[in-house]
């Protein structure tokens, strides 16, 4: 809105949004369409008002996450800074659409405790937490997979392959912590081949300086340590199709996940139903799925040097990398799969929650 302060403008987009879904099930009712149940993510604000329209309809939202000025993602990682003292202001302000929900919703759903603990006590009681749910048999290793990158490098499970997925690569899932590792990684592993996954973009947390993308800044800040024949070993593939996606974590040796204390990555749930030996941040998010030495590795977000050591360690131990594997693979079959798993503890929460 021209002239308003750029602290309502979060919620002004969601107002936006929720008026139109408003505007649209209004002419569902008038066509005599009335539901028994409407199950939505309130992120965006489209689910605002449809009690507004259907007074008696139950509704049940997806409870990601809720903000908090500490003891979460803000103020995690002090290289990044509030910019101003009314950053605070902001945030409170970004969880008015969850607010709002929370005096029209039924019922919640939450993919993991951790998330589920991060509302409001008083809203908690009415959260279930159930994931989304993995399709393990479809995310399966393959010992056979082959990837060939830019029409010549060919790949395989012979390969020294180290792995790094961001939606984005940006400070919030690590990527600033990995690249920092990278020029002692190279060194030390003369024959790793390292596939970065992951855009220029921002998914979450403050943007880079104008002009500039967090992939960039930090190719700048490690480059003048790595010489060239190393740097070729290291492979931005960029935002994938989802089969090349799946092929790059079949070919990995050791997969790293690093991330602030913010929502769970499906990338991660992903890699240990693959099969994949995994090296995690030591961050609330992990403990519901990293068991240390079971299903993976924790280490200190911030600890470059521990991160290249445990790095280094797994790659030299194929029979920890093949236990830690086989075991993530197993949890992701037990606790996440979509069919035996997830979808029947869904429909179970919607039947006897809602009473369908």
């Amino acid at each position: 809105m021209k002239g308003s302060t750029p602290w309502v403008s979060d919620f002004e987009t969601k107002i936006i949004r929720a008026e139109a879904c408003f505007r649209t099930l209004l002419q569902l009712r008038d066509r005599g369409i009335t539901p028994d149940l409407i199950l939505a993510h309130p992120g965006w604000g489209e689910s605002l008002f449809v009690k507004d329209v259907w007074p008696q309809v139950r509704l049940g939202i997806y409870c990601e996450f809720f903000y908090h000025p500490q003891g979460a993602d803000v103020g995690f990682d002090a290289e990044f800074p509030a910019q101003d003292a009314g950053d605070r202001c902001r945030l409170r302000l970004k969880n008015a659409n969850n607010l709002l929900h929370f005096e029209i919703a039924d019922a919640g759903l939450a993919p993991t405790h951790w998330q589920a603990s991060t509302f409001p006590e008083r809203f908690r009681e009415q959260i279930r937490v159930i994931h989304d749910g993995i399709d393990t048999q479809a995310v399966t290793p393959d010992p056979a997979v082959a990837l060939t990158l830019n029409g010549q490098v060919q790949l395989s499970r012979n390969d020294e392959i180290i792995t790094f997925v961001n939606r984005n690569l940006e400070p919030y899932r690590g990527y600033h912590i990995f690249m920092r590792a990278l020029p002692e990684i190279l060194r030390q592993r003369p024959r790793a081949r390292v596939l970065i996954v992951g855009g220029d973009g921002v998914s979450y947390g403050t943007r880079p300086p104008a002009g500039q993308s967090w992939k960039s800044l930090f190719v700048q800040e490690v480059r003048p340590k790595i010489q060239d024949a190393d740097w070729s070993r290291v492979h931005f593939l960029g935002h994938l199709p989802y089969p090349q996606f799946l092929a790059v974590l079949r070919l990995s040796r050791v997969h790293v996940y690093l991330t602030y204390p913010f929502v769970l990555s499906w990338s991660l749930l992903e890699a240990m139903s693959l099969g994949c030996t995994i090296l995690a941040s030591d961050t609330a998010p992990l403990h519901e799925a990293i068991i240390p030495n079971e299903t993976g590795r924790l280490i200190d977000f911030f600890d470059v040097q521990a991160l290249t050591e445990q790095l280094c360690d797994l790659l030299d131990d194929a029979a920890t990398r093949k236990r830690l594997g086989t075991h993530a693979r197993e949890f992701a079959q037990t606790h996440y799969d979509l069919q035996s798993v997830c979808l029947p503890r869904q429909l179970d929460w919607v039947e006897s929650r809602f009473e369908c």
